[in-house]
């Protein structure tokens, strides 16, 4: 089956233009001309505006005399009521463009607002699953600007977003909601607490393993995926130290970036199979559940696909000379393991999850679109294995 999958016919789309360096965000006035963009619409949330970086991006904006309106309520997890206020905002105010600024949560609310101004309906009608509308209309031209390196989503075709009635998130995408332009700019990273640096770079590090060894890898995927792990391996451990360190700050950026790459063309796997499933169910950073679940997930998944191990192994710096497939693959968990405990991911139990509550959410996991592609068969007791373990 993995063979048929290898060799059959891909694609890769790219259409997010990718601007970056330090002091890139001066040159957003720049790229909404370029966009034929007159006034767009901020897409925020409160604690990028507490951190005063909502601000310097109003400060450029201001000094273009450039028009714009303001949505600054987005939440963690985006529920579908959320997409549709920043939606009647965006028609009220008569915009026409779209600027989102800050983590996951306020790219993704940007994405589907222009899903929504650009098909009508609501976001819930485009559910990435069997019997939901297709997307025919590219969004409204929107620059991403990220101020965490973790979900990659400036540069990723899917936005997830939390309906709160199923407590299930769910998964809308393709090239057409991707961002026009990815304005990713180090300087605004500098302010990140070490705990949120320690769980947006777990993601980053998770959706390039993920996407490396799932059965939808494919060459452009492996290259931008194995280098998001060279970075993360030599950078996050830095950033999180010492968060005015500039260089591993960039490193993590693209790294965020790179993996975001490989996982907005391709699909993820078990991991976030659960931290999704998980999310919609219990009040957790995204972040921390994929950091607290990587290693165990990799310790079940290995023998899918050894070789593949190995090489992640080798990019987070293991020396695998001398050590048979079982070792060297192994070696992969417990290097990714060390980083998550160097970097300070909580527990699961820190959240309150509790042997008790394994059944459902294993349940929900296997029910996940992104099982399908993980690197190993798995199943509810697959899923109830990982969190046993990832519990311990």
């Amino acid at each position: 089956m993995r063979l048929e999958r290898a060799f059959k016919v891909k694609t890769f789309e790219m259409p997010t233009a990718i601007k970056h360096g330090l002091g890139a965000l001066g040159q957003l006035a720049d790229e909404l001309a370029l966009l034929g963009v007159k006034k767009p619409l901020l897409v925020t949330d409160q604690g990028v505006v507490k951190a005063g970086l909502l601000g310097k991006m109003v400060d450029v904006l201001d000094s273009n005399h450039s028009r714009y309106a303001v949505f600054d309520q987005v939440k963690s997890d985006p529920p579908v009521e959320l997409v549709g206020q920043g939606t009647e905002i965006y028609r009220s105010k008569g915009c026409d463009g779209l600027i989102a600024m800050g983590g996951g949560s306020p790219m993704d609310t940007a994405k589907a607002i222009g899903v929504e101004v650009a098909h009508g309906g609501s976001i819930l009608d485009y559910e990435a699953a069997d019997g939901k509308l297709p997307l025919t209309k590219r969004i409204p031209p929107l620059i991403a600007i990220p101020t965490t390196a973790g979900t990659g989503s400036e540069v990723s075709q899917w936005a997830v977003i939390t309906d709160p009635k199923r407590q299930f998130k769910f998964n809308v995408g393709g090239p057409l909601i991707a961002a026009h332009v990815a304005l990713i700019d180090p300087m605004l990273h500098v302010s990140l607490p070490a705990n949120v640096t320690a769980a947006t770079g777990m993601d980053a590090l998770c959706h390039a393993i993920e996407c490396y060894t799932s059965h939808y890898a494919q060459s452009p995927t492996d290259a931008v995926a194995l280098l998001a792990v060279d970075y993360a391996a030599r950078y996050l451990r830095r950033a999180y130290a010492y968060g005015n360190d500039l260089e591993a700050r960039y490193g993590m950026a693209m790294s965020a970036m790179l993996a975001g790459i490989s996982y907005g063309s391709e699909s993820a796997g078990a991991v976030h199979a659960m931290a999704q499933t998980l999310g919609g169910i219990v009040s957790i950073p995204h972040g921390v559940a994929v950091g607290a679940l990587l290693a165990p997930v990799m310790e079940y998944n290995w023998m899918g696909w050894p070789d593949k191990y190995k090489r992640i192994a080798q990019m987070m710096g293991v020396d695998t000379n001398g050590m048979d497939e079982r070792g060297a693959a192994l070696s992969a968990v417990k290097a990714v393991a060390d980083l998550a405990q160097d970097v300070g991911i909580p527990s699961l139990r820190d959240y309150g999850i509790t042997e008790q509550d394994i059944p459902r959410l294993a349940k929900e996991a296997a029910h996940d679109p992104q099982t399908v592609e993980n690197t190993r068969d798995i199943d509810e007791r697959g899923y109830e294995a990982i969190y046993r373990k990832a519990l311990t």
